[in-house]
């Protein structure tokens, strides 16, 4: 694990939510991200800076790299369907087309620069789709069961099987239990991803970005469990404390 000496922790990024929230006599839009991430984070050895929906183009996104070792595309509402060239299903959340360009400038930057990248349910998707690759819109409708979002905030158990010889299955053995709360999936798979975990009803759980140090996105919730099963966290912070050094030996 990387050092917690705070001169020498990682910085990781982590992409938030821009919503209306309430607290005391305000209700307006706010930018926030549920603790757990952070503390999934910081436990690993990582320092956390949030990363806010905001208009960026590429010099904008080097420019947020540049003070980052690491980055957490992390969950939140539904992909925009029309980035795949489909009409959005009925039970779809209204799109947040700020957040969707905001995560498709910093994941192109990212992946040009070898950050090392997590991504985590909704941040698997918008992998997928920026990189050319389409969703099912709605698990029930292909699946026939709501086994991976019991609603109401509930998330539900499930198994993720993964493929020999991938980042995934060198992080996480053959076989894990994990933490679900979605309705969409991947469908088509991206030119540049491999699978490297699937459910045991064939539904894709995990990829791997090929041609990243390291490069990993799951559908599941790997920060609801993170103090039992801290793997993917550790991971991303090494690998974020190994690209720290090696671009201080650059500069």
């Amino acid at each position: 694990m990387a050092s917690n000496g705070s001169d020498q922790r990682p910085v990781i990024g982590l992409t938030t939510y821009l919503e209306q929230a309430q607290s005391g006599v305000w209700d307006v839009r706010a930018s926030f991200l549920p603790n757990v991430y952070i503390e999934a984070v910081s436990s690993a050895g990582g320092l956390v800076v949030l990363v806010p929906p905001q208009p960026l183009d590429a010099a904008g996104a080097d420019a947020v790299l540049d003070g980052l070792d690491g980055l957490i595309l992390t969950g939140g509402k539904d992909v925009d369907s029309r980035r795949y060239g489909q009409e959005p299903h009925p039970t779809n959340d209204e799109p947040r087309l700020d957040r969707d360009a905001l995560e498709d400038r910093l994941l192109e930057r990212a992946i040009a620069r070898d950050v090392p990248f997590l991504g985590i349910c909704r941040g698997l998707q918008v992998l997928n789709t920026a990189l050319g690759g389409s969703l099912i819109q709605h698990l029930p409708d292909a699946i026939g069961s709501t086994r991976y979002n019991a609603g109401g905030g509930v998330f539900t158990e499930n198994p993720a099987v993964t493929v020999p010889g991938t980042r995934t299955a060198e992080l996480l053995g053959e076989r894990v239990t994990v933490p679900s709360y979605h309705h969409q999936a991947i469908d088509r798979v991206a030119p540049g991803l491999t699978v490297s975990a699937r459910g045991d009803d064939g539904i894709i759980q995990a990829v791997d970005v090929d041609g990243l140090t390291f490069g990993v996105a799951v559908q599941w919730h790997p920060e609801e469990a993170a103090r039992e099963d801290s793997r993917l966290f550790t991971a991303l912070v090494d690998a974020a404390a190994e690209y720290r050094e090696n671009r201080k030996a650059r500069a």
